[in-house]
């Protein structure tokens, strides 16, 4: 089990996220970085913020970041922990979610709108990783 927010989740989602050949596929004209921000509540006492670097179906780059400011990215996604853990929860749909104001979003929402089931098959990946919630 990992601890969601963690250095060891992220390196699992990392890992989980290369081995998905659906995601491979979805994505595989895909180039764009993401920024991931976990504001707390629900027992999360310290924001916490992660990067991925996904490029053509595959995350060539993942991490914990000390603060939101440390990497720039081309989109960001940013959300309480509690609907964090209902997203990898599969609680909350994450189309769904975004457009109900449950997540900010930066970034070019025509373009990742483009390539929505790679979206979804991100999140599905994050459903996969054991985890373990604060």
């Amino acid at each position: 089990m990992a601890l969601f927010p963690s250095r060891e989740w992220i390196a699992l989602f990392q890992e989980e996220l290369n081995r998905n050949a659906a995601y491979e596929e979805a994505a595989r004209t895909w180039e764009g970085d993401f920024v991931f921000l976990i504001q707390p509540d629900q027992g999360l006492l310290e924001p916490a913020t992660f990067y991925l670097d996904l490029f053509h179906g595959k995350c060539r780059e993942a991490e914990m970041l000390p603060n939101p400011q440390a990497r720039s990215a081309a989109f960001s996604l940013e959300g309480s922990y509690g609907n964090w853990r209902k997203l990898i929860a599969k609680e909350i749909d994450p189309v769904q979610a975004l457009m109900g104001g449950q997540f900010r979003f930066k970034g070019n929402m025509l373009k990742v709108m483009r390539y929505n089931r790679a979206a979804r098959e991100l999140v599905n990946t994050a459903t996969l990783i054991p985890t373990e919630f604060v």
